[in-house]
């Protein structure tokens, strides 16, 4: 379970921007909770292979995109008909899949940098990125691409 009153770093002490990846998740399980009244949860990553693969497929399909960075720490669950799905990379980066179950909704991939990291070479030719403040993670810099295939 994140607690985002009290951040911990638990399960991304390997990141070279741990307190900013440690906010940033933090800042996921604030927004899932007031939102939705829903508890974020993660596991380390070698432990959900197929949630981690999930994200790597619909990035590969979608937009031939393949990261260099080890996944640190995974999720997904279903919320109000949305399939959410995270992954956590040590180089401070978040991708999550937002995913409407229901033909005809919502289905796109997010970016969320981690403050102190530097946009990821797979990603800087191709996305811009906006900045939003946070409390609990500082800068945020964010970018999304839809989906168009079926998962």
């Amino acid at each position: 379970m994140v607690d985002f009153e009290n951040v911990s770093t638990t399960g991304l002490e390997s990141s070279p921007v741990v307190e900013a990846l440690a906010g940033l998740r933090a800042n996921e399980a604030r927004y899932f909770k007031n939102k939705y009244d829903h508890v974020f949860t993660v596991e380390p990553a070698a432990s959900v292979p197929d949630t981690v693969e999930y994200v790597h497929r619909i990035l590969r399909e979608e937009r031939d995109i393949t990261f260099g960075s080890k996944p640190l720490e995974a999720t997904s669950f279903e919320v109000e008909g949305v399939r959410w799905t995270y992954v956590f990379y040590e180089s401070g980066l978040s991708v999550n899949v937002l995913y409407t179950l229901e033909d005809g909704g919502k289905r796109a991939v997010g970016f969320k940098l981690s403050d102190g990291m530097d946009v990821p070479e797979e990603l800087a030719e191709r996305f811009k990125f906006v900045r939003q403040r946070s409390k609990l993670a500082g800068t945020i810099r964010g970018s999304y691409f839809v989906i168009k295939r079926e998962y």
